[in-house]
C-alpha cells in the first residue's frame, strides 16, 4: 500500500522544466571547412583594399580619360588648323608632327569607354577588354608623356636662344610661346591620364588574379 502511494505521489507532482539548454549538434562536412565557407558565415567587417578603392571608382576613372582624350583633341585640332607647323624647322611641334594629341585621344577615350561599360555590365569579356585597353593607354601615355617632355625643352631652347624677352617682338617667338603653353597643359592632361589607365590597369589585373584564383580553389575542392 506504501509503494503503490508513493508512485501516485510521484505522478501528481508537476514536472519542472530543465534548466540546463538543449545543445544543438550542427553535422559539418570537410568540404565546407576546406574551403572556407565557415569563415565566410561568420560575422567579420568587410576588408577595404586597394581593390575596393579602385572598384568604386572605375567609372569615375573612366570618364577622366574620356575628358582627357577629348580635350587633348581639341589641343591638336586647333593647334594644326590655325599653324602649318610642317613650316616651322625648329620642332617646337614635335609632339604634334608626331600626331600624339591624335592618336593618344584615342587611346584614353576607348579605355575610358570600356571601363565604363566593363563595370556597369561586369561581364568577364569586358572586364579583360577594359585590362588589355587601359594597359594600351599606359604605354601610350608614358610615350606622350615623354614626347610632350622633349618638345616643351625644344621649345624654351628656342625662345632662350631667340632672346624671346618679349612675345611681339617676332612671330617665332610668339608661336614659341604659345606651343610651350599648349604642350604644358597637354603634359599636366597626359599625366592625369596616364595615373588612371594605371591605376585601372593595376584593378582589372587584381581582379584577373583574384578570378583565377577563386577557380582553382573550387578546381582542388571539386
Amino acid at each position: 500500500m506504501d509503494t503503490e502511494h508513493n508512485r501516485r505521489e510521484n505522478l501528481a507532482l508537476p514536472q519542472e522544466p530543465s534548466s540546463v539548454p538543449e545543445i544543438e549538434v550542427l553535422e559539418i562536412s570537410p568540404q565546407e571547412v576546406s574551403s572556407g565557407r565557415l569563415l565566410k558565415s561568420a560575422s567579420s567587417p568587410p576588408q577595404h583594399t586597394w581593390l575596393t578603392v579602385l572598384k568604386k571608382e572605375q567609372e569615375f576613372l573612366g570618364v577622366t580619360q574620356i575628358l582627357i582624350g577629348l580635350i587633348c583633341l581639341c589641343f591638336g585640332t586647333v593647334v594644326c588648323s590655325v599653324f602649318n607647323i610642317s613650316d616651322f624647322e625648329e620642332d617646337i611641334f614635335s609632339s604634334f608632327k608626331a600626331g600624339y594629341p591624335f592618336w593618344g585621344s584615342i587611346f584614353f577615350s576607348i579605355s575610358g569607354v570600356l571601363a565604363i561599360i566593363s563595370e556597369r555590365r561586369n561581364a568577364t569579356y569586358l572586364a579583360r577588354g577594359s585590362l588589355g585597353a587601359n594597359t594600351a593607354s599606359s604605354i601610350a601615355g608614358g610615350t606622350g608623356i615623354t614626347m610632350l617632355i622633349i618638345n616643351l625643352r625644344k621649345s624654351s631652347a628656342y625662345m632662350h636662344i631667340h632672346s624671346c624677352q618679349k612675345l611681339y617682338e617676332t612671330e617665332n617667338c610668339l608661336v614659341a610661346s604659345f606651343s610651350t603653353e599648349i604642350v604644358v597643359m597637354m603634359l599636366f592632361l597626359t599625366v592625369l591620364g596616364f595615373g588612371s589607365a594605371v591605376s585601372l590597369t593595376v584593378f582589372g589585373a587584381g581582379e584577373e588574379l583574384k578570378g583565377k584564383k577563386g577557380k582553382s580553389m573550387v578546381n582542388h575542392c571539386c
